[in-house]
């Protein structure tokens, strides 16, 4: 667990567009460093699809280093396109999307692969290749970022021990069950060991007890310092989370509540305590 937190510690340096500036005494000095910019900002951000459908509109937020928020609501409400905004799958007609304080849409497009390296997302699908194995899907992540054969054979194999799948390195994703290819879909974004990890809906075809686990990864992933940010109208889940909720309604943020969290709790006391308050009997946990 300190490797992973140290491993987030360094890498989380990378987001960051400068080095950091030294605030400035009142006799004109510099010393001390300025605060780090959010994370995640965006700023009166709309997204207009061609024919005019309103995808998100004038939704501005700042979600902080370290955070693990939700965002909330119906099918069509806008939470996929604001996950694809922060990857810069799709870009605002007007406002303003902010990673480590840069806006990412003023990037040139040569940058984009160094901001998805930054930036772990978990697919709602999970987007698994099926021709290769745990291992390889995992590895593949690193392979396209330009990670060395030893880098791999290292991180790899640490990352698959940290979701549980160790034992199913040799096994392609027709041979897992759902909730083990969403573990792979987690490893694969979380190898790189981003500052930020998106999951858009990863409970949405998983049962009770499966989603819990899902969910007691990446509060385990949060713990190393990655800031998380999920999409889901899984309403249940999020009430048992108890931490920040973002909820948009007809693409437009309408609620935004910091919930009193659980800040030491291990994984697995987090694990028993969410399973018990949506009464899933006690299962094998991930440990501490």
């Amino acid at each position: 667990m300190a490797l992973l937190r140290k491993r987030a510690e360094r890498r989380d340096g990378a987001v960051r567009d400068e080095p950091p500036r030294r605030a400035r005494r009142v006799d004109g000095s510099r010393d001390a460093e300025a605060p780090r910019p959010p994370i995640v900002e965006l700023r009166d951000a709309t997204v207009v699809y061609p024919g005019g459908h309103v995808g998100v509109e004038r939704v501005s937020f700042a979600l902080e280093r370290g955070e693990f928020a939700f965002v909330v609501g119906p099918t069509g409400c806008g939470k996929s396109t604001l996950i694809k905004m922060l990857i810069r799958e799709v870009e605002p007609a007007s406002g303003e999307v902010r990673i480590a304080g840069r806006d990412i849409n003023r990037l040139p497009a040569r940058r984009l692969p160094h901001l998805r390296r930054r930036v772990g997302t978990v697919f709602q699908d999970f987007k698994l290749l099926p021709n290769r194995t745990v291992y390889d899907n995992v590895a593949y992540a690193l392979q396209v970022t330009g990670g060395s054969r030893g880098d791999i054979r290292r991180t790899v194999p640490d990352t698959l021990r940290l979701v549980g799948l160790q034992g199913k390195v040799h096994s392609y994703p027709d041979q897992l069950s759902g909730g083990e290819q969403q573990r792979v879909s987690i490893a694969r974004a979380f190898v790189n060991h981003p500052p930020l990890l998106l999951a858009d809906e990863p409970t949405g075809n998983l049962d009770p007890h499966t989603s819990v686990g899902i969910m007691q990864l990446l509060y385990r992933i949060n713990r190393t310092g990655t800031t998380v940010l999920v999409a889901t109208h899984d309403r249940e889940m999020v009430d048992k989370m108890r931490r920040r909720v973002m909820a948009l309604d007809e693409g437009r943020l309408v609620r935004d509540e910091a919930t009193a969290g659980y800040a030491d709790e291990s994984t697995g006391e987090f694990a028993l305590r969410v399973g018990a308050e949506m009464g899933v009997g006690p299962g094998q946990t991930m440990g501490s």
